[in-house]
């Protein structure tokens, strides 16, 4: 199978006739992932964060659902397909520090993977964020990909002080100034995806994955003032696990625009019927057992004279009557009013599209990994620099904690795929799954 943008899998005949659907679906796999935690967890509502080398990705899970779009852009033209919302920007462990008119800038320019950040040692002389987690202590020079590589402070040191001496500043104070700036990046960039479309990122917890995202997750959730932070198991490859909990899925849509008090409920049940028998014979195409077949009905609706509609679930367990429309515009106001702060009842509204979609169950989900348990914890201690102070931080291996071991910051949990940073007045535990949470010291 294929992931698609949308949230499911095709297989790969499907994929070769509409390899559009591919779209951004490796950051996809990321959010699925998301919303087997969200269940697992019992946390309906997830911010989603996928931090790797060159882009940060953000997503949300609202209500244990994903946040789909129905349209996005490709190289500024508009793409009209179901694709799960995420917002990106370039900012990412390989992003590199320049100065623009004597101002310290950080992205979106990239290290890339050749030559990479200047720890790598392969030529980059430019330094990057990498280098100044680095430096700062974060990073273990010896235990990178769990142990498989190297990073060589001393590059990593000439090359921010290059920058720092244009500054006139000490070389610690500009790596913290550079992840300062990058954490503001990415910050904005949640906002853009919540209190910008009116969502209270208090009301969420931050789920931080990907090679880098562990390592800001604290200092992004002190941004938005979030007060939990959860950090899967192996985060460096969770997109890919996110993949493994998806289903077959496929979208049908059909442009009905109509006023909806000039349309019968036999209209709008007649054209949802038809897309979901088209449906049901794409997933048998796709060898879907009709045992294992599911159908979601939903229409675009508007208020007469807008220009952006609100995505209704449309109950399809029985034939649509006028009890059911009416049931239908007043959860339309409903959403309305959660969405944009305001709703007008009583207004007139227009059907814009009826859609359905039609997924395929497949058997089989991996779970999630456990950590070994084990009642011998023997961490480790070196200097790691927070808010410009040098602490005496407490190192543990992440693959030695048992479950439901708690423990206080400064600290730093280093794993295989990625290395989280807690920093003091922060605390962290494993909950029963194998899970990081961490949260303030005064919660």
């Amino acid at each position: 199978h294929v992931m698609q943008s949308n949230g499911g899998v095709m297989t790969s005949t499907a994929a070769h006739r509409i390899p559009i659907q591919t779209l951004l679906s490796g950051p996809v796999g990321g959010t699925i992932g998301g919303r087997a935690l969200s269940e697992a967890l019992d946390r309906p509502n997830l911010l989603c964060v996928d931090m790797g080398g060159t882009s940060f990705d953000v997503s949300l899970i609202v209500d244990g659902n994903l946040s789909v779009s129905t349209e996005t852009a490709l190289e500024g033209l508009p793409v009209l397909m179901s694709i799960v919302d995420i917002h990106t920007i370039g900012a990412g462990g390989g992003s590199l520090a320049w100065l623009e008119a004597g101002a310290l800038r950080v992205g979106p320019r990239s290290a890339g993977a050749a030559p990479g950040p200047a720890c790598y040692g392969q030529g980059g002389t430019q330094p990057t964020v990498t280098d100044a987690n680095l430096l700062l202590g974060r990073l273990n020079p010896s235990y990178f990909l769990g142990g498989a590589m190297t990073l060589d402070l001393s590059a990593a040191q000439r090359a921010i002080g290059t920058v720092a001496d244009q500054l006139g500043l000490d070389d610690e104070a500009l790596a913290e100034g550079m992840l300062a700036i990058v954490n503001a990046k990415m910050a904005d960039a949640m906002r853009t995806i919540t209190i910008r479309r009116g969502i209270d990122p208090r009301d969420y917890s931050l789920v931080a994955f990907g090679g880098a995202g562990p390592m800001h997750a604290v200092a992004l959730a002190e941004e938005l003032d979030i007060s939990e932070v959860i950090v899967p198991w192996a985060p460096g490859t969770f997109s890919a696990w996110g993949m493994l909990q998806s289903d077959i899925r496929h979208d049908l849509t059909r442009t009905f625009y109509a006023p909806l008090a000039d349309t019968t409920p036999g209209a709008i049940e007649a054209i949802l019927a038809d897309l979901e028998e088209q449906g049901r014979q794409v997933l048998r195409a796709e060898e879907v057992p009709d045992e294992r077949m599911l159908f979601v009905c939903t229409a675009d609706m508007r208020y007469v004279g807008q220009e952006y509609f609100v995505n209704m679930v449309v109950p399809h367990d029985e034939p649509i009557s006028d009890r059911s429309v009416a049931s239908l515009i007043e959860r339309f106001h409903d959403a309305y009013q959660i969405r944009y702060g305001h709703s007008t009842p009583g207004a007139p509204l227009e059907l814009v599209n009826l859609r359905v979609v039609a997924i395929g169950s497949l058997p089989g989900r991996i779970e999630g990994f456990h950590p070994a348990a084990s009642d011998d914890v023997e961490p480790q201690r070196r200097q790691v620099v927070f808010d410009g102070v040098a602490h005496d931080a407490t190192i543990f291996q992440r693959d030695t904690l048992p479950l439901r071991f708690a423990f206080r910051g400064p600290a730093i949990v280093e794993e295989e795929t990625a290395t989280t940073a807690i920093p003091p007045g922060w605390q962290g535990r494993v909950d029963e799954l194998g899970n990081l949470i961490l949260t303030p010291l005064s919660e």
